[in-house]
């Protein structure tokens, strides 16, 4: 009986400990995308661009909504991980100029969220930006990325935190590819 009580009682203890510790979850670097570099050099524009800085114009939740388990924060903030894939995407594709621009883009995280839905282990990301330029024209536009979230439960939090390199790319690819992203390139 002694044992039995022992034994439980260090299980008890054991998911209690493991209940405090926080997992933290890191995004993978950003990657530029082929067709994002292809869509930028239709686009026209010459080698003159900059990448100012993006803000954040809302509270980022990067719960992975398991007990304890986040999506860490990266080096420059998520705003910062977008300053600093468009600029990734400028210079594959030779636009990039940040000593004599012509032109600088700045931007603004307005909408970034991750949820999942646990039962079908379906996850997203949810990402709304501003894109500005010194030429005074901006635009809006929103990306929903859906991915698997995998059927295990504590493999989810690294997905979903390296998902969030292919939704920035989306994102990216969706702002490069329209019709008004030729107006804010354009001095």
């Amino acid at each position: 009986m002694k044992s039995i009580f022992v034994a439980v009682s260090i299980l008890v203890l054991g998911l209690s400990l493991s209940a405090c510790v926080s997992f933290t979850y890191k995004p993978q670097p950003y990657k530029v995308a082929a067709e994002n570099t292809e869509a930028l050099k239709k686009s026209g524009a010459g080698r003159f661009v900059d990448v100012g800085p993006f803000t954040k114009t809302i509270e980022i939740n990067n719960s992975c909504h398991i007990v304890g388990g986040v999506i860490e924060k990266p080096e420059y903030g998520f705003e910062g991980y977008i300053q600093k894939a468009l600029t990734e995407e400028l210079k594959r594709a030779d636009m990039f100029n940040n000593t004599t621009p012509k032109i600088t883009l700045t931007g603004s995280v307005e909408k970034l969220s991750l949820t999942t839905l646990r039962m079908v282990y379906t996850s997203s990301w949810d990402i709304g930006v501003r894109l500005t330029s010194s030429n005074g024209k901006s635009f809006y536009i929103t990306q929903h990325y859906d991915f698997n979230a995998g059927e295990n439960f504590l493999p989810d939090c690294q997905m979903m935190a390296d998902h969030y390199m292919f939704a920035v790319q989306k994102t990216l690819g969706k702002l490069i590819n329209a019709p008004e992203f030729q107006s804010l390139v354009t001095p």
